[in-house]
């Protein structure tokens, strides 16, 4: 194993357990304000039932995520002889990647995007949109499977997955608070039956908040990683930039809606927002993505990280 090699080897093994350690610590988030809300609902019944939903989203998250994403985006697998130029490229990536060769899915649309899913390398898919072959050149193509390939490598999807899951169910409890109001918002044989409405009020005010900056913590962390994980398996940190910012453009004339609760899977946000929306982006700032990538490029003088790490 050469020295560069060794490099790579050591950063993505330290950049796992760095992921691994926040994820924990964010979905552990995740999970106790589902509990508390379930608490706040129900007293110890609705803590159970809380705890319950957990355990079966986990398991449901674990090992379905990926047909589920896959089907409530309409994705069919590419047969080889449909494309083999593009089997070929991610068949390669993966090689680096030293993972199975992801199964490979398009998505109906001429919005160009693409994401990653899967409970681990063995089981994992990538899809495309047709819009993203039509715009992008086959050298920025790969700078974008590689960057989902990196997710991949990353164990990523899971997590992402699993925190959109438990997110989403936090703010349907906590909604239900105000369909359901009534008697979930005061007890009029308590004393303290303001102090309950309060309290109640503050978990449907506070809690999709939360649950949303605490998916946003998950998401926006790993793209970065990603981003990284991505150059070096394409070996140029500036066709994945050039691909980022046309993918952006293309994002913000022909947004993608279908299926809101997944945006966060795909390598740029499908939805379209103002400033203030950026703020509950899935994603990071693209400007700061692109300097990143961009500073890799000048790190190694200009040359490919194979070559400069070979």
């Amino acid at each position: 194993m050469s020295a560069g090699e060794m490099r790579t080897s050591g950063g993505n093994w330290g950049h796992r357990l760095s992921n691994a350690l926040k994820t924990t610590v964010l979905l552990a988030g995740l999970t106790a304000l589902l509990l508390w809300v379930g608490a706040r609902l129900g007293g110890a019944q609705g803590l159970v039932i809380a705890g319950f939903f957990v355990v079966v989203m986990n398991f449901a998250s674990y090992w379905f995520s990926d047909r589920i994403a896959l089907a409530m985006h309409g994705a069919r697998p590419v047969e080889y002889a449909e494309a083999p130029w593009l089997h070929a490229m991610v068949e390669r990536i993966a090689a680096r990647a030293g993972i199975p060769k992801p199964k490979v899915y398009v998505l109906p649309t001429r919005a160009p995007n693409a994401f990653a899913t899967g409970r681990n390398p063995e089981h994992a898919a990538v899809a495309v949109t047709a819009g993203i072959v039509e715009l992008l050149d086959r050298r920025e193509l790969e700078g974008v499977l590689a960057h989902e390939i990196g997710h991949v490598k990353n164990r990523d999807t899971l997590i992402g997955t699993v925190a959109a899951t438990i997110a989403g169910v936090i703010s349907y409890a906590a909604q239900s608070l105000f369909w359901f109001g009534g008697s979930l918002l005061s007890r009029d044989d308590d004393e303290n039956g303001l102090a309950h409405a309060l309290g109640n009020l503050g978990v449907l005010l506070v809690a999709p908040i939360a649950a949303t900056l605490l998916q946003l913590a998950v998401s926006r962390s790993r793209e970065y990683g990603a981003d990284a994980t991505g150059a070096e398996l394409c070996g140029d940190p500036d066709a994945l930039a050039d691909a980022l910012m046309k993918l952006e453009h293309g994002a913000e004339l022909m947004p993608y809606d279908r299926a809101p609760a997944t945006s966060h899977l795909f390598i740029v946000n499908p939805l379209s927002g103002g400033a203030i929306m950026g703020l509950f982006s899935t994603h990071p700032p693209m400007a700061e993505r692109v300097r990143r990538l961009r500073e890799m490029r000048v790190h190694t003088g200009g040359r490919t990280w194979r070559n400069a790490w070979a």
